[in-house]
């Protein structure tokens, strides 16, 4: 037997090892392990024998009744949820754009800086805004885009000319801004985080690629545009794929901004569950909100496996699932 077969022999003969010999050479990692199977079954798992409620009427008082497609069929023909449903995919899709876009930008510009110093001063100034809380962080922009004197936007507009003292912009109470509103404290809370995946992928770069485009004559565009764009695609669909997996899942962010005068343009399908639940005026029941968010879950779902198929046409056979 030669040394390569002897060796390789000895790496595969740990598999052949029983179960629990296995289990004791390894308890660290096993231990190491167990709370987060623990979280994931019970936060995960146990919760998803909550759908059968989807097909009963529940009030939580009497016992479930089986209903069927009942509550689907109601969900259907209920303005309110379309209105949410659109909603959350209008301003999901264009926040995940807008996000991405901005972090890859953003990303190219902290590659560009020399000084590793200066770079990372700015690197730790951008990533702050990811660890306030959304509650802080709603606080902070009701203070900062108050429709009063005390509002830091409305007075500079107002020294500014361009907005009457009177008639201050009410950023965060109008339909017709609120969405904006939305986008750009988005993008100034996440942008920082995602740029870190981004940097990631640029650290990793084989640098002789640009010095051998430097000795072909290609300018700092050149180089970003034939060598830094196409290193980052791979990347930037990995990262649209896995968060079109939460592209549904849209809550804290659009609550804790809204109230009643812009719930048109900002009631999403989790909000439209919350006030079906909780704030109906009426006795609610459980079994139509559990179907809404049955319906949900399988419309993200959907989402991913169809960005799946283009992400294997686009990279050759490649896919995430």
């Amino acid at each position: 037997m030669s040394k390569k077969q002897s060796v390789s022999k000895q790496k595969g003969s740990g598999s052949n090892k029983p179960l629990g010999v296995r289990v004791k050479k390894y308890a660290g990692f096993y231990v190491m392990f167990l709370p987060i199977l623990v979280f994931a079954i019970i936060f995960y798992y146990l919760p998803m024998f909550g759908v059968r409620y989807a097909f009963t009427n529940y009030n939580g008082i009497k016992a479930p009744k089986f209903v069927g497609l009942e509550n689907f069929s109601k969900m259907f023909n209920m303005p309110g949820f379309w209105s949410a449903f659109w909603n959350t995919l209008q301003i999901s899709v264009i926040r995940l754009i807008l996000t991405t876009l901005v972090a890859v930008v953003v990303s190219l510009f902290l590659n560009e800086i020399i000084n590793i110093h200066f770079k990372k001063v700015i690197q730790t100034i951008i990533y702050l805004p990811h660890f306030l809380s959304w509650v802080v962080t709603a606080s902070l922009f009701s203070l900062i885009l108050a429709p009063t004197g005390q509002g830091l936007v409305n007075t500079l507009l107002v020294n500014l000319g361009l907005v009457d003292a009177n008639n201050m912009i009410y950023f965060l109470g109008s339909s017709k801004t609120w969405r904006g509103t939305f986008y750009v404290i988005q993008l100034w809370k996440e942008t920082g985080w995602q740029t870190v995946i981004f940097m990631a992928t640029l650290a990793g770069m084989n640098l002789e690629l640009y010095e051998a485009a430097s000795i072909d004559g290609a300018g700092r565009w050149g180089k970003m545009r034939y060598i830094t764009f196409p290193a980052l695609a791979n990347t930037i669909l990995t990262v649209i794929i896995l968060n079109l997996a939460k592209v549904m899942n849209l809550f804290e962010s659009v609550f804790v901004l809204q109230n009643d005068a812009v719930l048109d343009v900002s009631n999403v399908l989790e909000t439209y569950i919350y006030y079906q639940s909780f704030n109906s005026g009426s006795i609610p029941n459980y079994g139509y909100t559990t179907a809404v968010g049955l319906f949900k879950s399988l419309v993200g779902m959907a989402l991913v496996l169809i960005c799946n198929q283009w992400s294997k046409k686009v990279r050759e056979g490649r896919g995430i699932v």
